[in-house]
């Protein structure tokens, strides 16, 4: 098998593995483990592992100039990109986060243009419009009455805010990871992590009651330590070294359906004409705010 293959199937796998997250990591929040108690033992599990497999990368010093940029960048990847995640996970449902998360192309997009002055042709303003359209359809439209989700609308917004930190941080930390191996980068940006989220998070993590948390809930915690965060990070890292982060970011599409078909397929979501409806839109708008147009003649 091909370097290539592997890179495919590890960019799948990441996927796939995202796509599940969104209906294993609300089954935890809140009866078991409040969303910002979560968050501390994803991030302090996650920079435990790095801490772990650091030594098998290449001795790489930090320059002084860095830590500003990674400081900023583990705040945002690490910190608000997270608790805003795993709050709007509590508060709304399953197949609204697993929509409403590839909006991040979208938002990398429009920073890009704001930040880096990269041109927004019709094609790709008329797409942030589509996805745009979608996200607020979902968050004004999209509310149900459900005991597990309390408040869809500000859940639903605060997916919006995930998408928009984790957009800012892909473009800071671009630079970074031409420059450092991930193992010595992500040991560093989750080691910040844990030290900014402990004073906000540390009052949750102290009602955990580990005694009574059954062994399913305990499987899901290790799941999204594991999985969702210290796996996806690595199988990520292994596709960027054989593929472009244009067809890494395509998988994005897949993330949807895959969430969609597990929280159908267990019974914790359930399908509206109002979530097809912004799917649709926010899919679509992705696709054309992401692909490259054609060059002129």
């Amino acid at each position: 098998m091909s370097n290539r293959t592997l890179a495919l199937l590890a960019a799948l796998s990441a996927t796939i593995i995202y796509g599940l997250n969104h209906t294993i990591a609300k089954e935890v929040m809140p009866t078991y483990i409040k969303p910002f108690g979560f968050i501390f033992l994803r991030v302090m599990g996650a920079a435990l592992l790095f801490w772990c497999i650091a030594p098998f990368a290449p001795k790489q010093k930090i320059e002084t100039k860095d830590w500003g940029r990674i400081a900023i960048c583990a705040v945002m990847g690490m910190v608000i990109n997270m608790l805003a995640f795993f709050k709007g996970l509590q508060l709304s449902t399953p197949i609204n986060s697993s929509v409403l998360v590839t909006i991040t192309p979208i938002i990398v997009v429009v920073l890009s243009a704001l930040f880096i002055k990269e041109k927004i042709t019709l094609q790709k303003g008329f797409g942030v419009f589509l996805g745009l359209i979608g996200a607020l359809t979902l968050i004004l439209f999209g509310a149900e009455i459900r005991s597990d989700a309390p408040n869809i609308p500000l859940g639903n917004f605060l997916f919006i805010i995930n998408a928009t930190f984790y957009g800012s941080y892909l473009i800071l930390v671009k630079k970074l990871i031409e420059k450092y191996h991930p193992f010595v980068l992500l040991k560093w940006l989750f080691t910040i992590g844990v030290l900014v989220n402990l004073p906000i998070t540390f009052s949750e993590v102290t009602e955990i009651q580990w005694s009574l948390l059954p062994l399913n809930i305990i499987g899901a915690i290790i799941f999204v330590i594991l999985g969702t965060t210290f796996g996806t990070y690595l199988l990520n890292a292994f596709a960027l070294t054989q593929l472009k982060a244009t067809t890494i970011g395509a998988f994005v599409y897949l993330q949807p359906l895959v969430g969609v078909i597990f929280a159908l397929l267990t019974g914790k979501d359930s399908l509206t004409s109002v979530k097809l409806i912004a799917m649709f839109l926010v899919l679509f708008g992705v696709y054309l705010a992401s692909k490259k147009a054609k060059p002129s003649p």
